[in-house]
């Protein structure tokens, strides 16, 4: 059973890789709870050797000590929230799922991490089938960018009208209760307008288009952001909505290091504040 604790804290659990460059996964879901004044807990994974200009080598941990992390926090600590990133494979996806099921974890989002913004496919086709038939069904919101909706819905995704339709054929034949379609993979006027479709009302997400190549760990960071504003007790819609407005702040104070492509600036009042000593 989730532990349901009288904290004065609310609690979040990220179930993902870790990122030795510190610019997404693990690293940037607990930098995102902690800006948004909820105690970050962790599931590791896999462990990447990484960094700005890419990937190095990646090692999956066994699914029962993913499983030994999950059951740690939530029978002890409890969570209000839980979301998920880089799974790997079919194994610790099966295994993720059962755990959200048996702990009964609520307010789960799932940034299903299947292919990168540039299109490279990071899982296997049998990790895809068990990713849609055991952990998005029990979701609250999937986040997918656009190669991942293409996958989802089994359509080309050009132009705001795909956008659409892939978000509520996604929505109609995996059961999940809303889905953000993201457009950060998108071109031109469209690149960073997000989809929202919940069965009844399907929304337009806008915001200012930022100029900035440092855009590294962006889906981890509104998949985390939407995460703590449940843990909070914000409904879903508001989540998103105000987790959008972070990770577009954000990014305008994205850090410029490393010789390839930095990360968001998720402490940028810090930031800013240090800028001036």
């Amino acid at each position: 059973m989730n532990a349901q604790k009288n904290s004065r804290v609310p609690v979040a659990l990220t179930i993902a890789g870790s990122d030795s460059g510190g610019g997404a996964g693990i690293q940037a879901d607990l930098r995102t709870f902690a800006f948004h004044c909820v105690h970050g807990t962790s599931a590791i994974t896999c462990v990447t050797a990484q960094n700005t200009l890419g990937v190095n080598r990646v090692d999956a941990m066994p699914p029962e000590a993913v499983v030994a992390q999950i059951q740690a926090v939530v029978e002890d600590i409890g969570v209000q929230a839980a979301k998920t990133g880089m799974l790997l494979n079919q194994e610790i996806i099966f295994a993720v799922a059962q755990q959200v099921e048996t702990l009964q974890i609520e307010n789960l989002v799932v940034d299903p991490v299947m292919v990168s913004r540039t299109g490279a496919q990071l899982i296997d086709d049998d990790a895809v089938k068990t990713l849609c038939q055991t952990l998005i069904p029990k979701a609250a919101i999937i986040t997918p960018n656009r190669y991942e909706a293409q996958i989802l819905s089994g359509l080309e995704i050009y132009s705001l009208e795909d956008m659409q339709a892939a978000a509520e054929i996604i929505h109609k034949t995996l059961g999940t209760k809303a889905v953000l379609v993201k457009g950060g993979g998108m071109q031109g006027n469209l690149r960073g307008v997000d989809i929202w479709f919940d069965g009844e009302k399907l929304e337009i997400l806008t915001c200012q288009q930022v100029e900035t190549t440092n855009t590294h760990g962006t889906g981890c960071t509104l998949s985390a952001a939407i995460a703590a504003n449940l843990a909070k007790g914000k409904n879903l819609w508001p989540a998103v909505e105000q987790a959008k407005e972070y990770v577009t702040t954000a990014l305008t104070y994205a850090l410029d290091i490393g010789e390839g492509q930095g990360p968001v600036g998720h402490f940028f009042p810090l930031w800013e504040l240090g800028t001036r000593d």
